[in-house]
């Protein structure tokens, strides 16, 4: 395996946490996430200047287009970004007003570009499992961005906003695909039912300008589970899971996979609240960077609160760095206010390339390009496979070898000479 370092450290973020519309007191330093700001309200959440914890390592450059609510509102009333639906039987689709009383029930958005997406959006896109439903078929969810960015970036930022529903023993798969050119906030909102099993998978494969931050607020009912996949491959991203629970009982597993690229930034927030007894959650993010300015940020937290009892938590992160100019940080966070769990724990490693692993396969006759591809592909197969959506596992494969050979990392080290 590659040559892997741990490096554990602790982050905190700025403002006062409050759930619904009232306004909190400015610059409080904050030590836990669960204490962030929750707003329907933009006025409660002000555009960040980059210093704040949770914006630390975010390009703010690129994505201050997100934060300007005028702009985004116009660019939503435009088509810049359309959604289509693709479902089974057993499903309903629906497009929902903003006054529809089933919108913002999961929970307020946690950060600036999660309230603009709400507070911008003009319609949302309600997908619903039936109660009982089995699906033959995965739901696709396609999100499409149309525009042709200039030398000021997007002209027409743009917000929307999801509703996913599993009712009450249901049980199928939902997959969004974010594909195209855009400057685009998002909402996704996520209910499971007791005794429901939904798997979500998002896809970022946008075009390399796209500029993408997504608020996923989740709530996993009774003896519900969930398995939540994120996917970055394209595009600079931001993507902030909060994952919680309703009822004793509840089950959720998170998977990430990225590659990131020359440039690019992709930036991973999931945070995992266990405020109920005998719920069980795992976290499990893996990421491989190329190239001069890559950047991929993971930090991961989670709470166990006083009434958790019978917890059983963990969450990990690995970043393979495959070329000299990319850079990871990772930070994974858990705070716990109840000792009566079962377990909880986290890691975070960070390594490269390891030359004695690549010798080894060489030695037993397999190419240098073909080791290399071997290894990358063993890094991401343990947790690809744990998907459990065939389509989306071997696309995803398809994808990570396509990045391999389209930049050159393969090919630049068989063409060097030896010794």
């Amino acid at each position: 395996m590659p040559d892997l370092s741990t490096d554990h450290s602790q982050a905190s973020l700025d403002g006062a946490h409050t759930h619904g519309r009232a306004a909190a007191p400015q610059g409080r330093y904050v030590a836990s996430r669960a204490d962030r700001p929750t707003f329907f309200d933009p006025a409660d959440i002000p555009v960040p200047r980059g210093r704040e914890e949770e914006w630390r390592f975010t390009p703010m450059k690129r994505f201050r287009p997100l934060f300007d609510l005028e702009a985004v509102r116009a660019g939503s009333a435009t088509d810049s970004v359309t959604v289509a639906v693709d479902a089974p039987q057993g499903v309903d689709v629906e497009s929902l007003e903003r006054t529809d009383e089933r919108l913002g029930t999961v929970g307020a958005p946690v950060d600036r570009t999660g309230v603009v997406a709400w507070a911008a959006f003009e319609t949302a896109t309600a997908v619903t499992l039936q109660a009982g439903a089995q699906l033959e078929r995965a739901v696709r969810v396609s999100v499409t961005g149309h525009e042709v960015p200039g030398e000021e970036g997007f002209a027409h930022p743009a917000a929307g906003h999801l509703l996913i529903t599993a009712q009450k023993s249901s049980r199928g798969t939902v997959v969004l695909d974010h594909t195209g050119a855009a400057a685009y906030t998002q909402g996704v909102e996520v209910v499971v039912a007791p005794e429901a099993e939904l798997t979500l998978v998002t896809i970022q494969n946008w075009d390399d300008a796209a500029v993408h931050a997504s608020n996923h607020r989740v709530r996993v009912e009774g003896r519900g589970t969930l398995k939540h996949v994120v996917v970055s491959l394209g595009g600079d991203v931001r993507i902030s899971s909060d994952l919680g629970f309703a009822g004793e009982g509840g089950r959720t597993e998170a998977y990430g996979v990225y590659f990131t690229d020359a440039g690019q930034h992709q930036e991973h927030r999931p945070y995992v609240a266990h405020t109920e007894p005998h719920c069980y959650s795992r976290v499990t993010y893996k990421g491989a960077l190329q190239g001069e300015n890559a950047h991929a940020v993971w930090v991961g937290d989670c709470l166990i609160g006083a009434a958790a009892r019978g917890t059983d938590t963990y969450e990990l992160n690995r970043n393979l760095v495959l070329t000299e100019g990319a850079k990871a940080d990772s930070i994974p966070n858990l705070e716990i206010e109840n000792g009566n769990i079962e377990g909880a724990g986290h890691a975070s490693a960070t390594g490269r390339f390891d030359d004695h692993q690549l010798f080894y396969l060489r030695a037993r006759g397999i190419p240098e390009a073909e080791a290399r591809r071997l290894v990358v592909l063993g890094f991401f197969n343990e947790i690809v496979a744990e998907i459990g959506v065939p389509e989306v596992e071997e696309t995803l494969m398809g994808a990570i070898e396509k990045e391999l050979e389209l930049t050159g990392v393969i090919a630049a080290r068989e063409q060097a000479p030896t010794a």
